[in-house]
Order: C-alpha cells, then sequence, then structure tokens
C-alpha cells in the first residue's frame, strides 16, 4: 500500500470519528431509548405470560372437565340413582327441646351427637350421650338398588324439608323435622324427628316415597347398623361398668341384657321390640312400633381407653316399604335410668303394648325387685317430697326398716338367749359324750333342746326372712339415679365411692382390687361389723363346738366387705352402716331388757312338763331324720360284727 492510500484511509477514519463524536446522543436521549427498551421487554413478557396464562387456564379446565366426569362416572357407578346425593355438602342442625339437645348431620340424616340437658358428668362438663366425630357413632341403612347396587345412607346427603333453620327448639307442642335422601327419579326417602317439649322420646319414622322402581322390592326388610362408644360419665369407671350392658326386649319374652363384666354377643332370632344401649344412669333406646325382624347384638370392653367403658353394635332386620303404603315408626329414649320417669311410658297401656322400660334398671330378681319396686321406690318419693338431704331420707329409711324387722329380730335373740341359758347342761353333754360318736351326742343335746321348749333354729329363721331386704338395698342404692351427685357430709356423690385418701401408685393387688382410693364409709361399715362380730360371738355362745377357724372366719367376712365395697355406692356403704350400728344398740337392750335367770327358769319348767311342749313340724323332721340315722348306724354296727 503506498502513501497516499494510507493518508486516504486515515482521512476517512477520522471523518467517521469525528461524525460519530458530533452525532452521539445527549444523556436525556440514551435515557429515553433505555426507557423504551425496557418497555418493549416488558410487553413481550406480558404477552408471553398471557398467552402461558391462557395455555393454563385451558388445561385447567379441561383437567376438571374430565375430573369431574370421572367424579360423576365414579359416583354414577357406586351411587347410581343416588349419585347426585352422594357430591353434596355435609351440614349439621340442632334441634331440642327442655330436656335434650340432637345435632343431626345432613350426612346420612343421622344423629351426631346427643346431650341430656340439665345433667352433668363428675368433671362438670355437658352430658353427651355420644359424639359421632369423636367416638365414631353410626346409624346406617344398607339400601339395594333395582340394579343391585348396595348403597349405605352414611354415604348420603339428606336435605331439610320444611325448615332452613340451623337450630330449632321446640318449647310447646311437639315438631317434626324431616330430612329427606332423593333419587334420580324423583323418587325420595324420608327421615321424620319428631320431638316434643317435655319429653326424652324423640319419634323417628322411615318413610320411602315411590321408591318402588329405584329399590329392589322382593324382600320388606333391610338392614340398620347402629354403633356407638359408650363414654365414661361417672366418678369410677370400674364401678360404673359394672352397670353398663345392652338390654333388649324379645316381643314375646321377658327383658334380658347382655355380660357386663366381659365380651359378649347374642343372635336374636325372634321380633324384638327394643334395644338399649346402656350406661349405669343414662340410656340410648331404640323402640319399634311394630318389632324388629331379628337383630345381634354385641357389647366390647374399652380397655386402652380411659374415657370410654364399651363399644357396642346392633345389627338390626328393619321392616320397609318401598313403595311408602306406610312407614316404618320408631322411636328413640335418650334420658335417665331412672325407674319412674321409664315406668311411666307404661302408664295407660294396654298389657301387650307396654314396653317394660324400667327392667333396664336393675332393682333384683323376682323377691328383691318385688321389694323395690313396692316398698322401697315408694317411701324414698315419699320422702323425696318433703326432705332435699338423701342422707337423712336413707337415715329415716333405715330406721323404719328396721322398726319393722324388730319382731324378728328381737324373736331371733330371744331364740338364741334360751339356747345361751343353757350352756351349762350342753357342756356336761359334751363331757358325757366326749368319747361317743357325733350323732349321740348331738342327739342328747336335741333331746335337752325339744324338753325346754327351744328351737335351735328359731334365731336362723327370722335372720333368713331378713335376708331379701338386705339384697333389695344392695341392689337398689347402686341403681337409685336420685342418689347421683347427691352429697352428704364428706361424700360428694352418694352413687359412688367417698374417698378420704387418694393415690395414682400402681400397687399389685390392691389396685386391681381395692382401688386407689379408701372410702370413709366403707371403712365405718367395716369396724361396726367387727364390733357386731364380737358382740354377736358372745351372744351366740350355747356351748357347743364350733367347726375349727369358723371364729376366725366370722372376722375375716368383715375385713372382705372392705375390699368389695371400697368402691362401691357410698349410700349403700352408708345405709349398712347405720343399719349395723342400729343392730348393735337393739343387741345391747335386748340385753339389759332380757332377764335370763327368769328365761332359764321357764326352760326348767318347760323342762318338767314336756307333754305340753308343741313340737313344730320342723322338729318333728329333724327328730325322725335323727332317729333314722342313729336306726342306719346300728345296723351298720350289726353287720360289721357279723362280719367278724
Amino acid at each position: 500500500m503506498d502513501k497516499n492510500t494510507i493518508i486516504g484511509f486515515s482521512l476517512i477514519a477520522l471523518l467517521l470519528f469525528g461524525f460519530s463524536y458530533l452525532n452521539r446522543p445527549s444523556e436525556e436521549e440514551l435515557e429515553q431509548q433505555r426507557r423504551a427498551q425496557e418497555e418493549q421487554l416488558m410487553a413481550e413478557a406480558d404477552r408471553k405470560a398471557d398467552s402461558l396464562a391462557t395455555v393454563q387456564n385451558d388445561s385447567i379446565a379441561l383437567s376438571e372437565s374430565i375430573n369431574a366426569e370421572s367424579a360423576d362416572s365414579i359416583a354414577t357407578e357406586k351411587f347410581g340413582a343416588f349419585a347426585s346425593a352422594a357430591t353434596a355438602k355435609d351440614s349439621a342442625y340442632t334441634i331440642e327441646n327442655n330436656k335434650i339437645r340432637l345435632v343431626i348431620s345432613s350426612k346420612g340424616g343421622q344423629l351426631k351427637s346427643v346431650e341430656v340437658k340439665n345433667f352433668k358428668t363428675n368433671s362438670q362438663e355437658p352430658l353427651v350421650l355420644f359424639n359421632a366425630e369423636k367416638d365414631g357413632t353410626d346409624f346406617n341403612l344398607t339400601l339395594t338398588t333395582k340394579n343391585d347396587r348396595v348403597v349405605e345412607t352414611r354415604d348420603l346427603n339428606f336435605e331439610p324439608v320444611g325448615f332452613n333453620a340451623i337450630e330449632a327448639k321446640v318449647t310447646k307442642g311437639g315438631r317434626a323435622f324431616t330430612f329427606r335422601l332423593t333419587a334420580a327419579d324423583g323418587s325420595y326417602l324420608d327421615y321424620i324427628y319428631t320431638l316434643n317439649a317435655d319429653d326424652y322420646m324423640v319419634g323417628f319414622a322411615v318413610k320411602p316415597h315411590g321408591m318402588q322402581n329405584t329399590l329392589k322390592t322382593n324382600s320388606s326388610t333391610v338392614d340398620l347398623t347402629w354403633h356407638s362408644k359408650i363414654k365414661q360419665q361417672e366418678r369410677s369407671k370400674k364401678f360404673e361398668d359394672r352397670y353398663a350392658s345392652i338390654y333388649y326386649k324379645p316381643t314375646s319374652d321377658d327383658v334380658d341384657d347382655l355380660s357386663a363384666s366381659s365380651n359378649d354377643s347374642e343372635d336374636i332370632t325372634t321380633k324384638v321390640r327394643w334395644i338399649a344401649f346402656k350406661d349405669q344412669f343414662f340410656s340410648s333406646i331404640l323402640i319399634a312400633d311394630n318389632d324388629f325382624a331379628s337383630a345381634k347384638i354385641e357389647s366390647k370392653k374399652i380397655e386402652d381407653d380411659p374415657n370410654y367403658l364399651k363399644e357396642y353394635t346392633a345389627n338390626i332386620l328393619m321392616p320397609l316399604d318401598v313403595a311408602g303404603n306406610s312407614a316404618t315408626n320408631m322411636r328413640f329414649y335418650f334420658g335417665p335410668n331412672k325407674y319412674k320417669e321409664l315406668k311411666a311410658y307404661d302408664k295407660d297401656v294396654d298389657s301387650d303394648k307396654k314396653l317394660h322400660l324400667d327392667e333396664i334398671v336393675p332393682l333384683g330378681w323376682t323377691i328383691f325387685g318385688w321389694i323395690n319396686k313396692y316398698a322401697v321406690i315408694p317411701i324414698f318419693d315419699f320422702f323425696s317430697k318433703y326432705i332435699s338431704s338423701y342422707g337423712i331420707i336413707i337415715l329415716i329409711m333405715t330406721i323404719i326398716i328396721k322398726i319393722v324387722l324388730f319382731p324378728l329380730t328381737y324373736k331371733s335373740y330371744l331364740s338364741t338367749a334360751k339356747m345361751r341359758v343353757l350352756k351349762p347342761q350342753i357342756e356336761e353333754i359334751n363331757k358325757k359324750y366326749a368319747s361317743a360318736k357325733p350323732q349321740e351326742k348331738q342327739a342328747a343335746t336335741m333331746q335337752l333342746y325339744r324338753q325346754a321348749g327351744v328351737n335351735p333354729m328359731g334365731g336362723c329363721l327370722p335372720m333368713l326372712l331378713q335376708m331379701p331386704i338386705l339384697f333389695a338395698m344392695f341392689t337398689f342404692f347402686p341403681a337409685a339415679f336420685e342418689l347421683r351427685q347427691q352429697s352428704f357430709l364428706w361424700a360428694e356423690d352418694l352413687s359412688s365411692y367417698d374417698a378420704i385418701v387418694e393415690w395414682s401408685a400402681q400397687i399389685p393387688f390392691i389396685t386391681n382390687y381395692f382401688g386407689n382410693h379408701l372410702s370413709l364409709f366403707c371403712l365405718l361399715m367395716t369396724v361396726t361389723n367387727i364390733i357386731y362380730t364380737y358382740i354377736n360371738m358372745k351372744t351366740t355362745d350355747t356351748g357347743q363346738n364350733q367347726m375349727p377357724g369358723m371364729k376366725l372366719m366370722m372376722y375375716f367376712m368383715p375385713l372382705m366387705f372392705l375390699f368389695i365395697f371400697n368402691d362401691y355406692a357410698s349410700g349403700l356403704s352408708y345405709y349398712y352402716f347405720i343399719s349395723t350400728l342400729i343392730t348393735i344398740a337393739q343387741t345391747l337392750l335386748f340385753r339389759a331388757f332380757v332377764n335370763e335367770e327368769k328365761l332359764l327358769a321357764q326352760l326348767r319348767e318347760n323342762a318338767k312338763n314336756p307333754k305340753k311342749q308343741k313340737k313344730s313340724k320342723f322338729m318333728q323332721r329333724l327328730e325322725e331324720m335323727q332317729k333314722q340315722q342313729l336306726e342306719y348306724q346300728r345296723q351298720q354296727a350289726k353287720e360289721r360284727a357279723k362280719r367278724r
């Protein structure tokens, strides 16, 4: 490259540089360009985002459409004509009267929870019989559709009909609340709850309407499943558990129940009038107006949860007219196990229609139950009208019972006193026949009693006649609803134990059989029984040889009472304590006023005139048995002599 060329390129470069320098943009122009570029980039990003969102929305809409179609398809496949009821929203409706509060779930149209108003648990919380959210309570009908689909009502939603309020209270008269399950063809199934203002009873009807084209019609019954856990409501779970069980009434038989002490079940193949899920003081009872066809019931103990006692299940074959010509009418009873309350439902009712709900109150068998029903409860109710303290009422009842039994008690003491004053003669017989056979000694003793006009069983028979009352009271106090949460002296609850000492440590044997507390009334009862045992053994010492260890056994029994009654109702221990105190006082009074010297003189006079003594039939039979026994022994002795 020559010199001129180089100079030319240099001049061109200089010109370009000068031109660029002179025409460069100002700072303001550069800022405007930068902003313009940013706006352009942002607009491009928004355009791309809008495009992406549109694609995503289209994708979501497509997915939702596919899922909805899939869900509808699954629901239709599973529930058939009831598919639309399987996707509705679950809602809770509260209805109540002056005594109970019910929460009904639209899911299944079933009772979600039941609270018995005006009562509290031992911890002073609302008394709720069951709560489906916590304990899994279930009330379900199993329906079979025309195309053989098995549908559970627990999975379907029932819509309220005729009312919109989430909460409703019945304060006067009665009111019906209808929950409806609708099928695709317009037919429907109604659950109708009827609530009166002042009643523990709730009407419940199941009424289909035109469902013969939806449900199978080859059967007149459906399966009803009722399941619930029984909550601990009282102070002692162990004691409350003894009185918690399933009771049921076969239509043509007496009320029966499952075992309360262990897991139990029963397959009832005959018609059933009602089934009760019973606790110690409260029950949920399902009653059929026209009987259930059959039922299988089961009770299981709950050991691993301190808040529950048992788990109850009833699988019931329930009548149902799917065409809707008639409703299946039932009733629920949610309330206290109070004898008078339950008995009132049979007032002015024909004998074949009586429910006999009062039989779930365990008042004892036969004669024990009669004493409670026709004597103890009426007296108890009478004094309850005028006296507010149930401790005072128990005291008065104890005195009345002792007055009624006084003639028997006196006769028993007098018979024992007659035998006791003959003690010197009995000891002479023991010495005379020391080497003889026991039968000969016994015959001589009975001869002495016969001549003196003494009946050796005279002291036992009056005591035996008192036993039904003692056992009646044993069954009455733990079942007496009136004593629940009633305080007296140091006892906070006469239906439960009255602990003066409690501990939390688990002590082998003691904790299982005695508990982690010491009840004061039970302790007082034990002490008075030991004192009475001592006095009674002195009183009944007639000189006859007792079985070895009998004295020790007599003292051992009151100590056993301490273990048996420590966890029982304090009202029962209080009754036995007062009763024993009065018995001790009576015994001391008898000893003070009965002149035993005059009594002995009378017996000696009787012995001089044995022909005047009238023998009881029992004594005649006893003498005859002794003669036969002695004759048999003589014959045996002769046979042995011949063999020798």
